[in-house]
C-alpha cells in the first residue's frame, strides 16, 4: 500500500511538473510571437519611410535637414540588434516622423497630394499597429515574468533555465515632445 501511495506520489509530482514547464514554455513561445509581430509591423514601418520622403522631397527643398533626419533615424533603426537598441532607435525614428508630419502641415501643396496623404495615412495606422504590438508584447513579457517569479513556477523555471524577457519600452528622450525645427523660408 506504501509502495501504490509513492508510486502516486511521483506520479502526481511529475505532472505537475510537466503542467508548469509546457506553459512556461507556451508563454516564452508567446513572447517570442508577440515579437516576431512587432518586428512585422517595424519593416513594414521601414518599407514606407523612403516612399514618402521620395514624395516630399521635391516640395521641401529648404527642409533637407528634416528629410535627412528621418532617411538616418529609419537607417539606425533598421540596423539595431537586441529589444533595447531596436526600442531606442524606433523611438528615434518616431521623433523624426512626428517632425516631418509637423513640417508637412507648412506645405499646402502636400496636403493636397493624394499619394502623400495616402502615404502618412499608412504610416500612422503602421504606427498604431506598433503600439498595440508593442503593448501585448509586454503585457505577455509581464506574464512570463510573474510566473518565472512566483512559487511554485520559479522552482520548475530555475530547473529547466528559463530565461525572462526584456520590455520594449520607450527611454526618457523617446517621451520628449518633438521639435519640428520649421524653417521659414519658403520655395514660392
Amino acid at each position: 500500500m506504501a509502495g501504490l501511495i509513492l508510486i502516486a506520489a511521483i506520479a502526481l509530482f511529475s505532472l505537475w511538473m510537466v503542467f508548469i514547464y509546457n506553459r512556461l514554455v507556451r508563454l516564452r513561445n508567446d513572447v517570442g510571437s508577440a515579437w516576431s509581430q512587432i518586428d512585422v509591423q517595424l519593416k513594414r514601418r521601414h518599407d514606407l519611410i523612403p516612399n514618402l520622403v521620395a514624395a516630399v522631397k521635391g516640395y521641401m527643398d529648404f527642409e533637407r535637414d528634416t528629410l535627412e533626419r528621418v532617411v538616418s533615424a529609419r537607417a539606425a533603426a533598421a540596423a539595431a540588434v537586441g529589444i533595447h537598441e531596436k526600442a531606442v532607435s524606433e523611438g528615434r525614428l518616431t521623433r523624426a516622423i512626428d517632425g516631418l508630419f509637423m513640417v508637412m502641415e507648412n506645405y499646402p501643396v502636400l496636403k493636397s497630394s493624394e499619394n502623400v496623404m495616402h502615404l502618412q495615412e499608412e504610416l500612422v495606422s503602421t504606427e498604431n499597429r506598433i503600439a498595440f504590438a508593442r503593448q501585448f508584447y509586454n503585457d505577455l513579457v509581464a506574464n512570463l515574468r510573474t510566473k518565472l517569479e512566483v512559487f511554485p513556477d520559479t522552482i520548475i523555471a530555475s530547473l529547466f533555465s528559463f530565461r525572462s524577457a526584456e520590455y520594449f519600452s520607450a527611454g526618457e528622450e523617446d517621451m520628449a515632445l518633438p521639435s519640428a525645427g520649421l524653417s521659414m523660408r519658403r520655395n514660392d
